[in-house]
């Protein structure tokens, strides 16, 4: 495997600078500080007495000192470097990286809704309560659930919600319940988020359809059983066909139905979830209504809630009075009676509930519908004419995501890995690799609404050339060194994930995993 510190010598050799025209060679920002420099300049302070006790420091602060220019073309430089949905193709299946419209942001960026604050009188945030109450309406209208907490943070956070209401309504009705069932295929928060709930976890296996296993399902449930979280579709990019079956059977045995709303992008406005008998659900809003998401956030995942969980959601949560909106701030009180308490401080992600209302309401509910619709169109497009080098793991219709396995590899002697990697020279960011676990060699893609016929074919054509050449035999070396026209070859993975550097120091480069 290449050096993981070694630069694209062959390629950088070509300049002195080892620049290469607009593709520049960045140090990092503490190995060009140029002591003395600053972007900013700052007053003498007025005070000239010792205010600190006698603890001046007495060494430097360890930042790096740059010119404004040297300030701004780093970080510049460094952008151009990152991959992003602005710059191309991103099909990460399970991720919904979609376009986020422009009018969303100029919405977000109001200065009624920009610079409001969480301490403010109701009096004064009136706008900001009847957003999320409109936010509220639409969600509910969407899943067919008649109540919603916003205040989850995200995915796993909403999950969480969902499975506190669950305790919660157990509790209150006595009933001790102790095991949730994951299926096999579920994504690996909803098994964590159980853990963390108190309650012992079971896999429920998956049939040879890729889908929830009914019978087994069936055979397990019983009066230790809490509850049941299934992906709808799931992770297999695959609509449970027999959801409803599964929350009847879920509901006779006394427990609860909870659906993971990671991929609603492939079903809302197409079916309800009180249609399919479901009893929670998180909507990650940073993917079906387009917050732009990665690197750890923003995200929002407001968890709709059935008529069996409502009254146990948590605070806060905006309430209809004489005097307008308000805040339903404490538990045990008024309508928050039941309330299992507070999740997360304030009222939510706001700046999320506003990208998402103007979302929607850009879009309609026809719009939506169309939305899911193009979505499940082009992963079709992609799973039909990917394979005709590519294995498809599931036979027939996918959803939201095609899902390919490393069959079409066998005996090459190149790994999925290897084949993501050469995906980065043709200037695709690869799929998701390796997940889910039930598939061998996993390669899971997902090309959301937002993208072309003209940006499909593309992909295609450049992912059909990259398998044909594996087939050949000959090129094994090519796929191993992939990528060879990024800025950094390919990583030591292993030791990056071993002996991360999560922090600049002066060590030795071959001791550290950039």
């Amino acid at each position: 495997m290449t050096n993981p510190n070694q630069k694209n010598v062959a390629d950088a050799s070509q300049t002195v600078s080892g620049h290469r025209g607009l593709s520049f060679e960045e140090a990092i920002i503490f190995e060009i500080d140029t002591p003395g420099s600053s972007a900013v300049d700052l007053p003498e302070p007025e005070h000239d007495r010792d205010r600190l006790g006698g603890l001046r420091r007495r060494g430097g602060v360890g930042l790096p000192g740059l010119s404004e220019p040297d300030v701004v073309r780093h970080y510049t430089r460094l952008s151009q470097k990152n991959y992003s949905i602005d710059s191309g193709f991103y099909p990460l299946g399970s991720c919904t990286m979609k376009h986020n419209p422009r009018l969303n942001e100029k919405m977000a960026r109001l200065p009624g809704l920009a610079d409001i604050h969480p301490f403010q009188p109701a009096s004064t945030a009136q706008g900001a309560y009847r957003l999320m109450d409109t936010l509220a309406h639409w969600l509910k209208e969407l899943t067919g659930l008649p109540a919603i907490a916003l205040s989850p943070a995200a995915g796993a956070h909403g999950e969480l919600c969902g499975l506190m209401c669950i305790r919660a309504a157990l509790q209150a009705s006595g009933d001790a319940r102790s095991v949730v069932l994951v299926p096999e295929s579920a994504h690996g928060t909803n098994p964590a988020t159980a853990a963390i709930c108190g309650y012992a976890v079971e896999s429920i296996p998956g049939n040879g359809n890729g889908r929830v296993d009914l019978n087994a399902l069936k055979e397990r449930l019983g009066p230790d059983v809490a509850a049941v979280m299934i992906t709808n579709p799931n992770t297999c990019g695959l609509f449970e066909t027999e959801a409803k079956e599964i929350a009847d059977a879920v509901h006779t045995a006394g427990a609860y139905f909870y659906m993971d709303g990671a991929n609603f992008n492939a079903i809302v406005g197409r079916v309800t979830l009180a249609e399919l008998g479901v009893d929670a659900m998180h909507i990650n809003l940073h993917k079906t209504f387009s917050t732009p998401h990665g690197g750890g956030g923003p995200g929002a995942g407001p968890t709709v809630l059935s008529e069996a969980l409502a009254a146990f959601a948590p605070v806060p949560f905006v309430v209809h009075g004489p005097r307008g909106l308000a805040m339903a701030e404490h538990a045990g009180q008024g309508e928050a009676q039941h309330s299992f308490g507070r999740m997360k401080g304030f009222q939510g992600q706001f700046g999320v509930f506003v990208r998402a209302v103007a979302y929607m309401m850009s879009f309609g509910k026809d719009g939506l519908r169309q939305v899911s619709g193009d979505a499940v169109l082009n992963a079709n497009y992609l799973r039909v004419r990917l394979s005709e080098e590519l294995t498809a793991s599931y036979d027939g219709i996918c959803m939201h995501e095609a899902l390919f396995d490393d069959r079409f590899l066998k005996d090459t002697g190149i790994t999925t890995l290897d084949f993501a990697k050469a995906m980065i020279d043709e200037g695709f960011h690869p799929p998701t690799m390796y997940f889910p676990l039930v598939v061998h060699g996993a390669l899971l893609m997902e090309p959301t609404e937002t993208e072309s016929k003209a940006t499909l074919d593309q992909f295609c054509e450049s992912v059909l050339a990259l398998a044909r050449k594996a087939k050949r035999g000959d090129a094994v070396d090519d796929f191993k060194n992939a990528p060879v026209l990024t800025p950094r070859r390919r990583l030591d993975e292993t030791q990056a994930a071993r002996k991360p550097v999560l922090r600049w120091k002066p060590v030795p480069m071959p001791q550290a995993a950039e």
